[in-house]
């Protein structure tokens, strides 16, 4: 009786410590999703501010910091790597193809992402911001060269195991990886992991794979990785399709090359062109750096939350989407298109 009663006592502290994403509420969560902002001021805190969503937030919601802050939720879930890095008993990898100090000129996957994990969870976080995070060796901090533009990020904690899958995915992402360290101890169980922290990547076709994860609060999340040998645009030559839906997609406008709304196939695939948060908050995709796609139908549907733009160089990059089916999440997206391109 006694253990039992110590054990119930100590339960949310141990719960707590686990490596997980980390809400705006300062609490572990299953996921959450986090839009930055543009710069839409001249105030202090211009190009700081962001919107926050999780599972029990109802949709977007004031961020409660900012996104250079330690208590902010992306600021407090990436600032683990910080306090845990120098552990063999953690595994992780900072990938991202604009990378803190930019001296490989190689053309890899168009991709940006976090993970981190121990032998039970971890989280993976897949955003959109150049030269983000800094390396494991240093602290939390936002890039000066980000203040400016919009950028997303989502982040899922998943169980142990469900890593194996990422790892896989990472292969198809064709990842830069920055700063890894994946122990023998997970590269036994994660060899894909492990391979893609060392710059591997897949060898044979199939060039694409979708895989569903599921987060440690039995949440499904849907996974789109492409290899560049799939040599398509992401949306309209495979997610559209496989969602089985028009989809509307915010990217980077000012990139070179950029594919025009393509309505030649059975889903059509529209490009952002406005987006509002409500009547005090609205701009031009072309200062929103962000990379998200929502279905375009009058029913709930999905969402998702990537790494790739659509523009002719990407169709010849490795990337991809994590997309989740939620009434919530889904219509919070699609709220915020306030005029796209048509065909």
């Amino acid at each position: 009786m006694a253990l039992w009663l110590l054990m119930s006592l100590l339960m949310p502290y141990l719960s707590s410590a686990a490596i997980s994403c980390y809400g705006d509420n300062g609490q572990p969560v299953d996921w959450f999703i986090v839009y930055k902002l543009p710069s839409l001021d001249h105030s202090s805190e211009a190009g700081m501010k962001y919107m926050y969503q999780d599972g029990n937030s109802g949709g977007w919601v004031k961020g409660v910091s900012l996104m250079n802050r330690t208590d902010s939720a992306v600021g407090r879930t990436v600032n683990q790597l910080y306090k845990s890095s120098q552990s063999q008993n953690v595994a992780y990898i900072l990938y991202n193809d604009q990378p803190p100090k930019d001296e490989d000129n190689e053309v890899r996957g168009h991709t940006k992402g976090v993970i981190l994990l121990d032998k039970n969870q971890g989280f993976w976080l897949v955003h959109s911001t150049p030269h983000f995070p800094p390396s494991s060796s240093l602290k939390y901090d936002w890039p000066s060269s980000a203040h400016h533009n919009g950028q997303s990020f989502i982040c899922v904690t998943y169980p142990y195991l469900q890593f194996k899958d990422i790892g896989t995915q990472l292969l198809y992402n064709t990842i830069t990886p920055y700063d890894s360290s994946v122990p023998d101890d997970f590269s036994g169980d994660l060899p894909d992991l492990n391979s893609a922290a060392r710059k591997k990547e897949v060898s044979s076709p199939p060039w694409n794979r979708k895989v569903t994860l599921t987060s440690v609060g039995g949440k499904t999340f849907v996974s789109f990785a492409k290899h560049a040998r799939f040599r398509d645009d992401l949306y309209s030559g495979w997610v559209s399709e496989a969602l089985k839906s028009d989809v509307c997609v915010q990217f980077w406008l000012n990139s070179r090359g950029i594919l025009p709304s393509n309505c030649s196939l059975a889903y059509h695939t529209y490009n952002a062109q406005r987006l509002s948060f409500g009547p005090t908050i609205s701009y031009s995709s072309h200062v929103d750096h962000s990379k998200w796609c929502v279905t375009w139908s009058n029913t709930p549907g999905w969402a998702c939350i990537g790494d790739m733009n659509r523009d002719k160089e990407e169709e010849q990059r490795g990337g991809g989407t994590v997309c989740v089916q939620d009434t919530t999440v889904w219509k919070s997206y699609h709220k915020l298109v306030m005029d796209y391109t048509k065909c």
